[in-house]
This record gives C-alpha cells, structure tokens and sequence, in this order.
C-alpha cells in the first residue's frame, strides 16, 4: 500500500502561478497581495487541501512560539510547584513550553542556555540553585532574553524575579522572638547565595529589634536538600542543642531536621521550636504542623513567564532591575516559648 504525498508549498505555488516565496510570505503574513493574487492562493490551498506545516511558518519568522524553562529539580515540590505554574501560563498565551532539569550542575546549565543561540526557544525562564563562578553570568549576558528567578546569578545584567527572603527572615525572626526565643540556629544554603544571605540578614534584623535579652544566632550552611537537613540536625545534637529555636530554610531541610529530631526522641516545639521555609509541601498535614514562611510560588511563576514577555529585549540598559513578590508567615503549632535560655 503506497502512502499518499502530502501537498507541498511548491504544490500550492504551482497551482496557483507564482513563486514559493511568494506563497511563504503570504502566510507568515509578511507580504500584501493584489486581491486577485490572494484569491488565487487561497483557492489553491483549499482545493489541494493543504496544511501549513507550522514550525516550519514559526522558524521563517524567526521564533519558535516556544519558552525554555530551566530548572534544577523536577521531583522537589518547589520546582515542580514552579513548572506547573509557568506551564500554565504559557498555555494560557498560546505558547508552547520546553522543560530542562538540569540536576543542579553548571555543564547542563550551560548546554540549555546555548539553546537560545540555536533558536530553539524564544527566552528562557532560568533557576539555578547554586553559586556561579562568574561563568553562568557571562553566558546569559551574551545571550539575552532570560529571566532569572529564585536564586540570583550575580553579574547577570537581565531581569530577576525573587521572593522578598529578607522580609520572610524577618517574620521568622520576629515570631520566635515574640515566643521568647534568644538563641536561634539558622540552617541554609552557602553564604555565597543571596537567599541564604538575606533571610539570615532577616532573621538577626528581628531578632536585635524584638527580642528581650542577649541574643545568640548559630549558622549552619550547606545546601536546600533533606540530607543536609539530617545532617543539621545530627550536628544540633552533637553540639548539645546550643539553641532553643531553629529557623529551617526549605521545606527540604525542615522535613530531613525533623526526621532525625523525631528520631532522637526530641519533641517540636516543646523541645525545640522551628520553622520553615518555603510552605509548599504539606507542612500542616506534619506533627505538629509547621509553621513556615510561605513563598508565592505560582505567582512568581506566572509572573516569570509574564516579565519574559514584557521585556523590551532592544533596551539592554532597561533589563536590570530586580522584583521582588511578598512572603507571608504562616502560623501553625511548632513555636512555642522555651523551657530553658
């Protein structure tokens, strides 16, 4: 069974007596015809039945109709919270979205960056969730039309989209302390990144304007995981417990300090007061439910994608500013005053 030849544009231009350029740019909309010509087109489209092949139509007008988003983990809540949001919101404009999960390590990082050089996306929506070197800032500034979210690359001359993590340090800090709390652990990501740096800036903020007392703040860095989590907790232990607050800041780190807590017979908060950051697991559904500051993390999707489009890629001096969206803290029952300072 031989299988029928689908109609070509050559097809169409013949039929119709003119060029294929012509019949090309007649329907990427990028040429006027006399009425007569057009009509001669048209009915030649339909009586051959043809259909425009349309990544074909999207490439010949230079753009895919497609957005990349790079991100460092599909499987942690966050990021996949994240994707579903930026996916729709695409959908919502008619554009198709290409997914990148790029285990957090640069040399993917650096492999869908070049996508954009190679015209396989129109921009990028871009997360990283470790520091740059300088290498990552270089790239994105040579390639242009990124959006970089969450986690800062500094040096990046584009258009960053961040929660206020200073704001949610600060909520932290100043709910411990109206508990009563003056010796608190923070448990983050390396100093170098900037949420690390300004939620901790956040909490001791709070902590000096709030707290009654000598205050004592213990840092932990290491990275946004449940095993460093696990291994925070196992340290706290080992130290002899030197505070009576823990301010975690993921929802990974506080479910991996938890398990081992739970494990080692230490009970929240009566032990222990904590709280978490990100609030996009199920952290009510913990015993007892954890009290967390929430990140808007469908809103900095949606806002992400809206901002890629919004950019006026022809004014690279327009493309520096950084915008920050309100965290909230969500009250629950792991703060409770301590038993002892």
């Amino acid at each position: 069974m031989t299988r029928e030849r689908a109609t070509s544009l050559k097809d169409v231009a013949t039929a119709a007596g003119v060029s294929v350029t012509t019949v090309s740019r007649l329907l990427n909309g990028s040429l006027e015809l006399p009425v007569e010509t057009k009509q001669r087109i048209e009915t030649a489209i339909q009586k051959l039945n043809y259909e425009p092949n349309p990544h074909a139509r999207r490439l010949s007008r230079g753009r895919s109709d497609t957005i990349g988003l790079v991100v460092p983990d599909i499987a942690n809540p966050f990021f996949a919270t994240l994707v579903s949001a930026v996916e729709g919101e695409a959908d919502r404009r008619g554009l198709a979205l290409s997914l990148y999960a790029t285990l957090n390590r640069t040399g993917r990082e650096i492999a869908y960056l070049r996508l954009l050089d190679r015209n396989h996306v129109d921009g990028l929506v871009f997360v990283t969730n470790h520091p740059d070197d300088g290498e990552l800032a270089s790239l994105i500034n040579q390639t242009g039309k990124v959006i970089v979210v969450d986690e800062d690359v500094p040096g990046a001359s584009v258009p960053k989209l961040f929660c206020d993590n200073e704001l949610g340090g600060y909520l932290a800090g100043k709910h411990l302390a109206e508990h009563g709390h003056r010796r608190v652990l923070y448990i983050g990501g390396p100093q170098e990144m900037i949420s690390t740096r300004r939620r901790f800036h956040g909490l001791q903020k709070a902590m000096t304007e709030r707290a009654t007392g000598k205050v004592e703040l213990f840092r932990y860095e290491g990275d946004y995981t449940a095993e460093f989590g696990r291994a925070a907790a196992k340290r706290f232990l080992d130290e002899g417990m030197p505070a009576t607050a823990i301010f975690a800041s993921s929802d990974e780190i506080a479910i991996g300090l938890i398990e081992v807590l739970r494990a080692q017979g230490v009970s929240i908060p009566e032990g222990v007061s904590v709280v978490g950051f990100d609030d996009v697991g199920p952290l009510h559904l913990f015993s007892p439910p954890l009290t967390a500051i929430r990140q808007p993390v469908r809103a900095i999707g949606q806002r992400a994608l809206a901002l890629l489009l919004e950019t006026n890629w022809q004014q690279p001096e327009a493309t520096h500013a950084e915008e920050l969206l309100p965290v909230e803290i969500v009250v629950r029952s792991s703060v409770a005053p301590p038993s002892k300072q």
